[in-house]
């Protein structure tokens, strides 16, 4: 009798142990789960692009849609079709593709390619809960083709997009609209980068390549230099270019006969091969 009693109280506490761990996700998968949601506030530009299904599948059939903000362009990865005004200013949220996949990492570097279909599966999932795995895996196969194709241009998976307020906006700017309506009156100048990269204080001009682009290279990246020494516009659609970090570049203050001016020139630029 204690046998039996003994048999039979080890089978229930190994199946309470068994549905615990199965029923209850661990602590890095409860992390994962609540990774809080990736937000942009930008102006809208809406393109009809002859990229094939690939494109169309990005908005669900509709207009390619990207956002600017500041220097950064979003492609917006849409589950379903939206209206979007084009050059009106909008807030999405959602998962920030390259950013998630790099978060959960890829032990071979780049060997087997990049982004790894795991990885697209997650953030899909991240961005769109309740998907079927049918769905998750169509879904997945997009990303994956549209990271790969055109990594260097940010893909944002939305999970909820609506027009920006007016105080937003204003937030946004930080005070910028007056700044830009002083300076519509300062000439804009083009300086060689020969004669330009001497007035350079901080920046990289060798950096390492990317994974999506092991082999590297050089880079001719054309920008405007703002009276200020830093560079606020990127004229330049190479993806090489669009990877890079602007912000942390910075010029001694642009002058021309003693008046501030701002400087459209190509920064040059070297990638080196990834080992």
């Amino acid at each position: 009798m204690n046998r039996k009693w003994a048999i039979s109280f080890s089978l229930v506490l190994t199946l309470a142990a068994f549905c615990g761990c199965s029923g209850k996700p661990s602590a890095n998968e409860a992390k994962k789960a609540a990774r809080p949601l990736d937000k942009i506030l930008g102006k809208a530009q809406v393109l009809v692009e002859s990229g094939g299904t690939m494109d169309s599948a990005l908005n669900a059939g509709g207009s390619s849609v990207y956002l600017w903000e500041g220097m950064h362009r979003y492609r917006l990865f849409l589950r379903t079709p939206v209206d979007i005004t084009h050059g009106s200013q909008y807030v999405a949220e959602g998962v920030y593709a390259q950013k998630a996949i790099d978060e959960l990492g890829d032990p071979d570097q780049g060997k087997n390619g990049y982004p790894l279909e795991s990885s697209c599966s997650k953030a899909i999932t991240m961005a769109w809960s309740g998907l079927a795995m049918d769905d998750i895996e169509a879904q997945a196969s997009v990303l994956r083709a549209r990271v790969n194709r055109y990594p260097a241009r940010p893909l944002f998976l939305v999970t909820r997009i609506r027009p920006a307020t007016d105080e937003e906006i204003t937030k946004a700017a930080g005070g910028a609209k007056k700044v830009n309506a002083a300076e519509g009156k300062i000439p804009q100048v083009e300086i060689p980068w020969e004669k330009q990269k001497a007035s350079q204080t901080e920046g990289q001009l060798v950096q390492t390549a990317p994974l999506w682009d092991p082999k590297g290279g050089p880079a001719q990246c054309k920008v405007v230099i703002d009276t200020d020494g830093k560079i606020t516009e990127l004229e330049t659609g190479l993806q090489l270019c669009e990877s890079v970090e602007w912000s942390e570049f910075h010029f001694q203050p642009p002058v021309q006969a003693g008046h501030p001016v701002k400087v459209e020139t190509e920064v040059e630029l070297r990638f080196e091969p990834r080992k």
